[in-house]
Formats: structure tokens, sequence, C-alpha cells
């Protein structure tokens, strides 16, 4: 094969198209998301429950994550998350947002042998290339279980202006993607 045959037309045409679809499929997951989610030291306040997350921004964007441990459980393969006290570490990527997260929807699925859960709080980081770095504090203090008050599986911390995260509360869920492997939703 010499020199002369890399420049028939097919040839750039394919690696054109192959550069494309790269550059394509790359382009929407370039924010990395951190959360860090304090489980309380109240007695019983852990759980064996998968939890989910969604972060909405002010302009009603944002990813819905249905398993936050498998999305991006830092902590190890043996560690067990959302314990009494634990200060639990996930992190992924997803699809960037448009403004500061400013919304959080966390909820338990109420399964497992322990499923009622104390969250203190979650904190979120978002950065990406070009963007500044976000961070937002969601306090929560809230038992996310059916057999304790307020008897809800979900917390939602809205910290948006009004009407601007209603994504958020309709649960919205026609846009699902699959990012690193894991559905992640782009509301």
């Amino acid at each position: 094969m010499g020199l002369g045959r890399l420049h028939r037309p097919t040839v750039w045409f394919h690696l054109f198209i192959l550069l494309s679809v790269t550059t394509i499929a790359t382009r929407s997951d370039d924010c990395v998301y951190t959360a860090y989610i304090r489980t309380g030291s109240i007695i019983k306040g852990g759980t064996d429950s998968i939890i989910s997350l969604t972060l909405c921004d002010a302009n009603g964007k944002g990813i819905r994550i249905p398993n936050l441990e498998a999305w991006g459980g830092l902590m190890g393969t043996d560690y067990n998350y959302f314990e009494r006290g634990n200060l639990d570490i996930f992190s992924g990527t997803g699809p960037c947002p448009t403004a500061p997260v400013c919304a959080m929807n966390l909820t338990s699925d109420g399964t497992g042998p322990n499923h009622g859960w104390y969250c203190n709080y979650g904190e979120i980081t978002t950065t990406g290339p070009h963007l500044e770095c976000s961070q937002t504090l969601f306090t929560v203090e809230q038992w996310l279980a059916t057999d304790t008050s307020p008897y809800e599986l979900t917390a939602i911390r809205d910290y948006c202006k009004p009407q601007a995260s209603n994504a958020l509360h309709r649960g919205d869920r026609d846009r699902d993607r699959v990012v690193n492997g894991h559905v992640v939703s782009a509301l």
C-alpha cells in the first residue's frame, strides 16, 4: 500500500465521519459532578436502600441518577454506603448544567432490611471545561422512611428562583440517557 492510496476520497471521508462521531459522542458529558452525602448519627439512621439523586439548575436543566452508589461510589467495593454517621462521596460525569445547581431531589427506593434513612445534608460540586467550579450545600435533616415522620421517601430542596426547577418536581423522565454505562437523565 503506497502513500498515494491514502489520498483516496473514501479513506478521508471515513476518517472524517469517525472523528465527527467521536467528537459528538464525548461532547455532551463534559462536566464532573461530585456529591458528598452525610448520613445522620441518629440510631437506625443508616439504610440498605438504593438512593437516587436528581439535580437541577435555575433553568430547569439537570441530571437524574437512579442509583448513586452504582453511578459513582468512590468509597470502595466492600464499603457499606449510607450507614450511620458516614460521609459518602460519589463522583461521575454528566451533561453540563447551564447554571449552578440549585435544586436537589434525594430519594430512597425503600427496599432492604433497613429501609429508613436519616440524611443530614448533600453537598454538590460541579465543574467542567471552561466553567467555574460550583458548590451548593443542601441541608436535609430529614428521615426518608415510611415508618417515621414525615413519612416520605423523598427529600426535595429547592433553592432556585420560583418556577425555575419545575422539572425536579414533575419527575420528567422522557429524556433518559446513558452516561458512563449508567442511566442518567438530562432534564
